[in-house]
């Protein structure tokens, strides 16, 4: 057996792709990413989903593998998105009498991805929905907005896994074994965040199955302490607090902001209080992004450029509110040599979020840091503890 496949019969014939710079032409992947797909091999044979097209002939070949002079009968389509759904198209032509499996609105979207029209070879299915294969059956699970509106999973009753498409992915390959939790945390604060009431509803229909494994189209095959995976989701989804202590992002031009947040962190730190720094002009936003939603409490750091806020401080409000951001503390410092209006611009960010309280206090520098703005700082430290 390759150390991916989930069992005898439910083979691996996913494909690591190490080489790729930006997932989705936007998140940094410096460990690469893995696009999985499954075979269940049984009296009816069913793919589960293919890969990215960067991954197409890894994956054809494995698939010719596991199958040798076998034919597929279904295809199982959890997810349209191009990471997943690449080779539908080559598996369609090249076994026509295979059928594809999928919700509603997968069948009404396919069309928009292929020239080829399956329509007639679509079999639409429901919650709770089964297959039989043989020895396997098939239960499908509607997953609608775990991140796309066509999604669905799958559990195979008999084996007890849990095909979950993108929910319990991770960024990097799987040949670069990188911690779970380091890339998972990224991946779904980044990747499907925004989206945290669906996957409560996904994570109350799990509880009713019966799980022993987890497989995810995206990193490795889950086979143990499922509960801490299951415990993490819970957390993520529900917007809670994964991590004590303060956050501080900031970003600084000529430095005058960054010697004032670090000096910040000192007194915070004499205090016994763990801090976190974060640079929004040296890391990618998206490392903004699962900061703040693993923190609870949040110090928000930026100086006024041209008239409006420094763009990295900016960029990163933006993709909060894209992901939902919510139930946090949040300070507020602001530099500015002249007309300082950055904690304004922040806070009309921040009041559109639900549930974010801002600190009464603001601190406010004018360059650089001075003696006289201490008071302010030590109100903005104890609101921010409170």
């Amino acid at each position: 057996m390759n150390k991916m496949d989930v069992s005898q019969d439910i083979l691996y014939i996913g494909a690591d792709d190490t080489t790729l710079d930006l997932f989705e032409s936007q998140y940094p992947v410096p460990e690469g990413i893995s696009y999985n797909s499954y075979v269940i091999m049984d009296d009816k044979i069913a793919v589960m989903d293919t890969v990215d097209a960067r991954g197409s002939e890894t994956w054809q070949k494995a698939l010719a593998k596991a199958l040798g002079d076998k034919e597929p009968s279904y295809l199982i389509v959890q997810h349209l998105e191009p990471d997943h759904s690449a080779n539908i198209a080559y598996l369609a032509e090249k076994y026509p009498a295979m059928q594809l499996v999928g919700t509603a609105k997968t069948k009404q979207m396919i069309p928009q991805f292929f020239e080829e029209d399956l329509s007639d070879r679509f079999v639409v299915v429901g919650e709770g929905n089964t297959l039989e294969l043989g020895h396997h059956t098939l239960q499908f699970l509607m997953a609608p907005m775990i991140h796309w509106p066509e999604v669905m999973m799958t559990y195979e009753q008999s084996e007890k896994v849990f095909f979950t498409a993108d929910a319990f992915g991770t960024f990097g390959a799987i040949c670069n074994d990188v911690p779970w939790e380091q890339e998972a945390s990224h991946y779904y604060l980044n990747i499907v965040g925004k989206y945290g009431a669906s996957v409560q509803t996904l994570l109350k229909k799990a509880a009713a199955l019966d799980i022993q494994t987890i497989a995810p189209l995206h990193g490795p095959v889950l086979r143990e302490n499922l509960s801490f995976y299951l415990d993490k989701y819970n957390t993520w989804s529900s917007y809670g607090v994964e991590k004590e202590g303060v956050l501080i992002c900031y970003a600084s031009i000529h430095g005058n902001t960054k010697r004032a947040v670090c000096r910040f962190a000192d007194e915070l730190q004499a205090d016994g209080v763990k801090v976190k720094l974060l640079d929004l002009t040296r890391e990618h936003v998206s490392e903004g992004v699962e900061k703040c939603l693993q923190y609870g409490k949040i110090i928000l750091a930026a100086v006024t450029y041209d008239g409006n806020l420094v763009p990295a401080m900016e960029d990163l409000l933006y993709h909060l509110e894209c992901k939902n951001f919510q139930s946090r503390r949040v300070g507020l410092v602001e530099n500015g040599s002249w007309a300082p209006v950055a904690a304004k611009k922040m806070r009309e960010h921040l009041e559109g979020m639900k549930d974010v309280e801002i600190c009464e206090q603001v601190v406010t520098i004018k360059t650089t840091r001075k003696a006289a703005d201490q008071a302010a700082w030590d109100a903005l430290k104890a609101q921010i503890l409170a």
